[in-house]
């Protein structure tokens, strides 16, 4: 996988309609789902759940199959897996192990306006 297919990919998902139908399809297997389905679930209207679908397919993030007059997308398992191995690629390779569950480090995301204990 290119870099820059990463970068496509990753620009696919940094939308909070695309996240979440890319989740829910993640969540729905192989089969995948109707469009409409799809948009129900979410509660995006059907022109801007288009945009976006065309958009994650450009990605590669999805795929479609016309099942008689409804279209099913689904999420593309082969293409998730590539993109996590190129984000993965050379993962903790400075500290000589390549095991992310067992890193010492677990960062936390600080809730907005949260404060750090001195002392």
């Amino acid at each position: 996988m290119e870099a820059s297919e990463v970068v496509e990919a990753l620009g696919a998902l940094a939308q909070d309609s695309r996240l979440a139908v890319f989740r829910l399809l993640v969540k729905q297997g192989r089969g995948g789902l109707p469009a409409g389905e799809i948009g129900d679930r979410i509660g995006v209207p059907a022109t801007t759940l288009s945009f976006h679908l065309s958009q994650m397919g450009q990605a590669g993030l999805v795929v479609s199959r016309r099942e008689g007059r409804s279209i099913f997308y689904a999420a593309d398992y082969d293409r998730m897996q590539e993109l996590l191995g190129f984000l993965m690629a050379n993962c903790c390779e400075a500290s000589g192990g390549c095991d992310p569950r067992t890193a010492p480090v677990r960062l936390q995301r600080r809730s907005p306006g949260a404060t750090r204990k001195k002392g």
